[in-house]
């Protein structure tokens, strides 16, 4: 029996007019290094079926932080005990609101007051599709994850990619790569990564991380990571917090991820725990979540016209009504 593990999703209102109207006041004119795309706050109209696979999937979870700018679904059951709104002004320092950037709501997580040590923590686009255990986020009071050597590429149109190279830059910062394998054999080279063995056997090569293998999926932290990473690097942490939208020069919260694993604090996991599938391939995504095909999966938005996305809610939602069509205890 694990201690007590929360889980923790942000979420946004895109449509709310209060919102957009504060997020405008501050917009200004957005440099080619700041990032303002519709898809990063459209809504999908889904987030009912978060609340029912968790409340149906994982009835082991203590607390629930939704994490909100202050908006509220209207069908949100705000008195059920196991739910703890979040406001942003409860938790992020002043000195950084208001904010419309995701990394600075991730990086100050460990703030919440009453999170528990350990927690999972969700985007609003990753959903428990199948039944789990503790043990599929936490064993021995460490967080569940596959280290996996990656290679990161560089895509002039998506600037935002910039974030996992200072991620990583603040991992060779601190650790050396061959040290932290040889300590820690069997965690990167376990055969619960299948084929993935062969990028950490091709890419040990390299004199540093390259990078690490990123699977979209919500992620088991402990909160004494946060802290100890403030704590070392507060001046990269705090320039990221500072700004109001994403930026290229920002980290993000896979360093406390990649921390974890490079510390040796996590136990390995299978990949085909979940799946990252692109909004463009709804049939893949209907498919996953109609047969159940893993437990946890994330749909990530990319652009597309409006009325390709309003085909796509509809599709979509209706793979979910399939298998959480009963209203959660978190519903009025």
């Amino acid at each position: 029996m694990q201690s007590d593990i929360d889980f923790v999703i942000i979420w946004v209102d895109g449509n709310d007019p209060e919102w957009k109207k504060e997020k405008n006041e501050y917009k200004g004119v957005l440099t080619k290094e700041e990032d303002d795309s519709e898809h990063r706050y459209r809504d999908w109209n889904n987030l009912q079926y978060w609340f029912r696979g968790v409340e149906k999937f994982c009835p082991w979870v203590r607390t629930i932080h939704f994490v909100t700018w202050g908006h509220l679904p209207k069908w949100l059951n705000t008195e059920n005990p196991r739910l703890n709104i979040v406001n942003h002004r409860d938790y992020i320092p002043e000195q950084y609101l208001p904010t419309f950037s995701s990394h600075t709501i991730e990086l100050n997580l460990h703030r919440i007051e009453g999170l528990s040590d350990l927690f999972v923590y969700f985007n609003d686009d990753m959903f428990i599709i199948k039944p789990t255990t503790e043990n599929d986020f936490f064993r021995e009071g460490k967080p569940c994850d596959s280290a996996i050597l990656n290679v990161h590429c560089y895509n002039m149109e998506d600037m935002v990619i910039m974030a996992p190279f200072r991620d990583i830059g603040v991992i060779n910062h601190e650790f050396r790569m061959r040290e932290v394998i040889k300590k820690n054999i069997s965690g990167w080279f376990n055969m619960k990564y299948g084929i993935n063995i062969l990028r950490n056997l091709i890419l040990l090569s390299c004199p540093r991380f390259p990078g690490m293998l990123q699977q979209h999926l919500p992620t088991s932290f402990c909160k004494s990571t946060f802290n100890e990473v403030w704590d070392k690097y507060y001046d990269i942490l705090n320039e990221t917090c500072l700004h109001k939208y994403r930026e290229m020069t920002d980290v993000n919260q896979w360093v406390f991820k990649e921390w974890q694993i490079a510390s040796g604090n996590f136990y390995p996991r299978s990949t085909k725990v979940g799946r990252n599938i692109p909004a463009y391939n709804i049939d893949a995504a209907v498919d996953c979540i109609k047969n159940q095909k893993t437990k946890m999966m994330c749909l990530n938005d990319t652009k597309m016209s409006q009325r390709e996305f309003t085909n796509r809610v509809k599709l979509l939602n209706r793979a979910f009504d399939s298998i959480l069509h009963e209203k959660s205890s978190f519903e009025i």
